[in-house]
């Protein structure tokens, strides 16, 4: 069990606030954070204004007020705090989960991803994992790693993909969050991009937020209007005294919308539905945090260990549903205003924090259940051979034995070649991944949708969302065509498509004798680099294909990539 760690953090006033002549009302002094009801001040009676001063106590206390004072902490701090915590909880094998949580503009993106060349928590923690990664096989080379991430926004109660290209003249496609038995809640289709450095996943974060303010703007709105959730997925495997040894950890990078008032805000119409599903949103993320501190501190009645938490009442406390309350070492930050303008919102924030700090997580370490039982049946494998006396170990003597021995001899034989069979099937799922994550013979592709691989044909690399994949497929485009579409009893398709918009024979891949390759696509949806084709189109290398609306590939074209290379020279 493991507490969920609560941090505070406040930022400075900011123009609004100080136009309208704001006071400040917070006052943090180690992990104390104290907040001044200047409206109370006098006033004598029952309910809030009579606690002129409420003190609450968390785990951080962040006064990021003024740079001047000798108590200012930076992006850098907060990092050395808390980001740590999550990088060194992803390498020991467990699921991390950092989120920021506070009103409009109260800081929460600042404090996730930083602004003007001030990285926040989510850059900083990406790129110490590669740092570390690099330290650690420098230090042992028999281990592996394997990184996917994938990056989110729930807007409107809505799933969206901020990794796949828009579709142009199409609305954003919505995910299907579902629920895996052993996994948790997963977003179906979601897709996930394998990195081998921190450059890559800086590439997919700007090209993430790019999606997320573009997709705001157009809207008329700014990108705090939807929660946005950049996942990791992490592997480690290695080797230790002879035992295969691999972990997997899931990490949660959240930046939560803000929430707000409707009067304060004046918004009507699309901007005042949008504010509603916000708020319904972190009502439901706020009942939760309660409903779990409840169960978690024993208060309550009819049992409140057993009490219903409301996960599914929101898409965002479902997807969060294993960070609150379940296997994961859960962060979180609240942000907050120092403007007595803004008390009421402030001093909300301050206790749902205040609550959240009661919440009891289940971590565990994620280890492959193969690897588990390799380590128990050599830890049997052990206790079988000293149940057997030394010359039990002659064949020839195999009459001397009693039956416990010789039951024990048989069982011994069983497990070792039990541990042999089980510990080949994991070297060779591990081989082609090592081969991937080998410097020298891959690296992300500038769109960050495919992998460079040693290849003489022209090929497709599918960009693979599936939740339970762990290899890459590579289509190779022989000369003359090759058929895509739905699986189909009458006809057999060279390559087999499915999700939405995709038809029985979808399109073509031509590969002529003088070496180019046309997609023609069958009166289909297709797209080449995000513009829809009706007529064949000839491919060069490094185009991004997507067939249907879920169904995303690279096209590699290895002579035409080296005479690239030659011209670049």
């Amino acid at each position: 069990m493991a507490s969920v760690k609560v941090a505070v953090r406040v930022r400075p006033l900011n123009n609004r606030e100080n136009n309208m002549g704001a006071k400040t009302i917070i006052e943090m002094e180690g992990k104390k954070t104290r907040i001044y009801n200047v409206k109370g001040t006098n006033v004598t009676g029952e309910g809030e204004r009579k606690n002129y001063v409420k003190d609450f106590s968390f785990d951080y206390s962040y006064w990021s007020v003024d740079e001047r004072s000798r108590h200012f902490v930076n992006q850098e701090r907060v990092f050395k705090d808390l980001g740590t915590d999550v990088v060194k909880a992803a390498f020991e094998g467990y699921n991390a989960c950092i989120f920021a949580y506070g009103q409009t503009g109260s800081g929460k993106t600042y404090t996730m991803m930083g602004h003007n060349g001030d990285t926040g928590l989510i850059p900083r923690i990406c790129e110490n994992m590669f740092h570390r990664m690099t330290e650690n096989s420098n230090a042992d080379d028999g281990v592996s790693f394997r990184t996917e991430v994938s990056y989110l926004e729930i807007y409107q109660e809505r799933v969206r993909d901020l990794l796949r290209p828009p579709t142009k003249g199409r609305a954003a496609h919505s995910l299907r969050v579902r629920e895996h038995p052993k996994e948790g809640p997963y977003v179906q289709d979601l897709t996930k991009h394998l990195v081998s450095d921190y450059a890559a996943i800086e590439h997919l974060m700007e090209q993430g937020n790019s999606h997320r303010v573009t997709a705001s703007t157009g809207m008329n709105d700014v990108s705090s209007r939807s929660h946005a959730i950049f996942t990791m997925n992490f592997t480690q495997a290695k080797f230790d005294m002879e035992l295969p040894c691999e972990t997997a950890s899931k990490i949660n990078l959240v930046d939560l919308a803000g929430s707000e008032r409707a009067d304060a805000t004046g918004a009507t119409g699309e901007r005042l539905k949008e504010g509603a599903n916000i708020n319904k949103s972190l009502v439901t993320l706020g009942t939760v945090i309660s409903a779990l501190a409840d169960a978690s501190t024993g208060h309550g009645s009819h049992g409140s260990h057993h009490k219903f938490i409301p996960y599914r009442d929101s898409v965002l406390t479902w997807l969060l549903k294993d960070s609150l309350g379940g296997n994961s070492k859960t962060i979180m930050i609240a942000t907050i205003s120092p403007a007595d303008v803004n008390y009421a919102e402030t001093m909300s924030t301050l206790r749902y924090a205040n609550r959240a700090k009661n919440i009891m997580n289940k971590p565990t370490i994620n280890e492959d259940p193969n690897v588990k039982l390799i380590r128990d049946l050599r830890s049997q494998i052990e206790k079988l051979k000293a149940m057997i006396s030394p010359v039990s170990q002659l064949k020839a003597l195999k009459d001397l034995l009693g039956e416990a021995e010789l039951a024990a001899a048989k069982k011994l034989s069983e497990n070792e070649a039990r541990v042999t069979q089980l510990t080949d099937k994991w070297k060779d799922r591990w081989k082609e991944t090592q081969k991937l994550l080998q410097e020298r013979e891959m690296k992300l592709q500038e769109e960050g949708v495919g992998i460079k691989m040693d290849s003489i044909l022209p090929h497709l690399v599918l960009v693979d969302d599936d939740l339970l994949s762990t290899g890459i497929t590579v289509y190779h485009l022989k000369e003359g065509k090759t058929t895509v579409g739905l699986t189909n009893p009458n006809s057999t398709q060279d390559i087999v498509i499915s999700g939405p918009d995709t038809q029985a024979n979808h399109c073509e891949f031509e590969h002529t004798k003088s070496g180019t390759v046309i997609l023609s696509p069958l009166e289909s949806l297709c797209y080449v680099n995000n513009n829809e084709i009706n007529k064949p189109t000839r491919l060069k290398q490094g185009d991004v294909i997507i067939l249907g609306q879920t169904n995303v590939f690279r096209f590699n074209h290895p002579k035409e990539a080296a005479e690239l290379r030659e011209k670049r020279k």
